[in-house]
């Protein structure tokens, strides 16, 4: 299958849709998953098009799991969990529902499960909030 430059992050990325953006650079936007499982989700997504990782240049993978890292070690602290999870889709059959490469940072708690994903919009409020506990730690 090809990239669709419809999804809703090649339209984040151009500014047609708002997000509660906490980074940003050259290859990569960094912000808030509008549906999290856990305080402080966070999504890592790469600004060169391709529809996951399996069509996905390596040279922008090396350049992108580095802020992966970068990201999960900052959301580890900002929002004081005792774990991270990442995540990676490819295809429907894999899980993916956005057709943009894209990461999923997930803080984790001991005992706590994860909410389901898509269960509904988190307010706005919440998600500049954290965002900004992100930003702090990433600085």
């Amino acid at each position: 299958m090809s990239y669709d430059s419809s999804n809703i992050f090649a339209k984040i990325l151009r500014g047609e849709i708002p997000s509660h953006k906490v980074y940003e650079n050259a290859d990569a936007i960094v912000f808030m998953d509008v549906m999290p499982q856990s305080p402080g989700h966070t999504l890592v997504v790469p600004k060169a098009a391709s529809r996951n990782l399996l069509d996905a240049d390596p040279a922008v993978l090396a350049k992108v799991i580095p802020l992966v890292q970068k990201v999960a070690v900052a959301a580890k602290s900002a929002f004081n969990a005792d774990g991270i999870s990442i995540a990676q889709f490819n295809e429907p059959a894999g899980g993916q529902t956005v057709f943009h490469l894209h990461f999923h940072i997930i803080p984790r708690y001991e005992g706590q499960p994860l909410q389901t994903h898509a269960r509904k919009m988190e307010d706005s409020a919440v998600l500049a909030a954290n965002a900004e506990k992100l930003k702090a730690a990433l600085a």
